[in-house]
C-alpha cells in the first residue's frame, strides 16, 4: 500500500463516496475524513461500506476518547489527531485501530510512541520543514513510520522523503469543498505518479541494482 493519506476536510456524506472511489481507482489506500467536516462519522460509515476492504479509512482531527468510540462504531480503523495525547492514543489500540497522532518536538514524538502509537503525523510540516525532520530522524528509533502532514506535496515529495519521512497526508492539493469526484481522480493520479517516482528514485528495483558495474565486477 502506498503511504499516502487522503484528507478530505469538509467533504459530505452524499459525495464521500464518489470522492472515495476516485481515490482507490488512483492508487490511494489510506483515507481520512477530519471530523470538523459536515457529519463525519456518517461520510466514514458510507465510505467503510463501500471500500472498508479495499483502503484503510479512519477520522483526523480525533481529539477526545468519544470520538475514538464513535469512530469504531462508524467501522474506521484509522485515528489521526492533531496533538499528542497518550488517553486517545490508548483507546484507540484498545479498539483495535492504528493511531498516528501529530508531533512537532522529541518530547511529543516519545510521549506518542511511549502510549502505543503506530506511527507519528509530523505537523504542520510546513514548520517543522526536512531540514527538522532529518534532525529528529537522528533520534527516533528506525522502524518508526513518520508522516509529513501540511506543507509536503508532489513538489517537494523528494526532499521530505530523503529526510525521512516514510509517507504523506495530502489535504487541500487533493480536496477540496466543492470539487467532483473527476476532478479529484485526475489529481489524486497525479500525486501517485510523483509518489512512485519518489520511491523508485530512491530504492531502485533489485534487478536494475543487479546490473551496475560494481554488481557485474561482483563487488558486493
Amino acid at each position: 500500500m502506498r503511504k499516502l493519506v487522503a484528507i478530505l476536510r469538509g467533504v459530505t456524506p452524499d459525495e464521500a463516496e464518489g470522492i472515495a472511489g476516485a481515490l482507490v481507482t488512483a492508487g490511494i489506500g489510506m483515507i481520512e475524513v477530519p471530523l470538523n467536516s459536515p457529519q463525519p462519522f456518517e461520510s466514514i460509515g458510507r465510505i467503510v461500506t463501500a471500500f472498508g476492504g479495499d483502503a484503510l479509512i479512519g477520522a483526523g482531527t480525533v481529539l477526545s476518547v468519544g470520538d475514538v468510540d464513535r469512530l469504531a462504531e462508524a467501522g474506521g480503523r484509522l485515528v489521526v489527531s492533531p496533538d499528542c495525547n497518550p488517553e486517545v492514543i490508548a483507546t484507540t489500540k484498545a479498539r483495535g485501530m492504528q493511531s498516528f497522532p501529530g508531533v512537532m518536538t522529541p518530547t511529543e514524538a516519545f510521549t506518542a510512541l511511549r502510549a502505543g502509537a503506530d506511527g507519528l503525523k509530523l505537523f504542520p510540516g510546513s514548520l517543522i520543514g526536512p531540514d527538522g525532520l532529518k534532525a529528529l530522524r537522528a533520534v527516533l528509533p528506525p522502524e518508526c513510520q513518520v508522516y509529513a502532514v501540511g506543507g509536503a506535496g508532489a513538489s517537494n515529495m523528494a526532499e521530505w522523503r530523503a529526510a525521512g519521512a516514510d509517507g504523506f497526508g495530502i489535504g487541500s492539493a487533493l480536496y477540496a469543498p466543492g470539487m467532483d469526484a473527476a476532478q479529484v481522480g485526475e489529481r489524486a493520479q497525479g500525486l501517485v505518479v510523483a509518489y512512485d517516482a519518489v520511491m523508485d528514485k530512491l530504492n531502485p528495483p533489485k534487478e536494475h541494482q543487479a546490473e551496475s558495474p560494481r554488481h557485474r565486477r561482483g563487488q558486493p
